[in-house]
């Protein structure tokens, strides 16, 4: 049986501004807080000036929407990380 290291880890508190997340990341301890829960998030920075409509069977989309909120994230932003997947998997 794996012996226990004897520390508990805290639970992160929750930062209502960007400022006092900033703080906590760079003056903090982050090592004493458990992260095991937290999963990556990916930002999205460059502006968006191209639109796109496509007309799609009704069946697929709610199947893309379902995908979508099961990876937490809204459809169109899913779609686009699809796409960008099936860009970088061809090079």
């Amino acid at each position: 049986m794996p012996k226990k290291s004897g520390t508990t880890r805290q639970k992160l508190p929750v930062v209502r501004t960007d400022r006092a997340a900033a703080s906590m990341v760079a003056d903090g301890d982050l090592t004493r807080y458990d992260l095991a829960g937290l999963k990556p998030v990916r930002f999205e920075f460059a502006p968006k000036s191209a639109r796109l409509n496509m007309r799609l069977p009704e069946d697929l989309l709610m199947a893309v929407k379902e995908a979508a909120v099961e990876s937490g994230v809204p459809y169109q932003r899913f779609i686009r990380q699809l796409l960008e997947r099936a860009l970088a998997s061809q090079r």
